[in-house]
């Protein structure tokens, strides 16, 4: 099962002082639009996003598709067969990709102590 990159995106009260928080701690921004509340911040392989209003809780990710440098992977496990093996193992989702369809997708699942899981696929 590959789930792709993987990061942790933050729920952030001031993406402003959390920028230069992180910056001090060596991470430099990586993609993203701060006009529109929204940063990828990386340092070596770690990756962060910081998001300012736009969901409740931190949540972690994985991308399939692509690595940590948002490079393509020439081999990678679809996100719906992803979900169908998560639905055979009794994983209840979130919300769910649909499965009729190709290319980008996402879905969502909660760990046992109610951490969200976001599985988005971008290609």
């Amino acid at each position: 099962m590959k789930l792709g990159a993987f990061s942790v995106s933050l729920n952030v009260k001031d993406i402003h002082v959390s920028k230069e928080f992180y910056e001090n701690l060596g991470f430099h921004v990586f993609g993203g639009d701060i006009s529109q509340n929204w940063l990828i911040m990386k340092n070596e392989n770690c990756i962060i996003g910081l998001f300012q209003g736009m969901f409740e809780k931190n949540i972690l990710t994985f991308n399939p598709g692509w690595n940590e440098n948002a490079g393509n992977l020439e081999s990678f496990t679809d996100i719906r067969d992803l979900q169908k093996q998560f639905k055979e193992k009794g994983i209840t989702m979130l919300s769910e990709a649909d499965e009729t369809t190709e290319g980008p997708a996402h879905f969502i699942i909660e760990d046992p102590d109610g951490n969200q899981i976001l599985v988005d696929q971008h290609r």
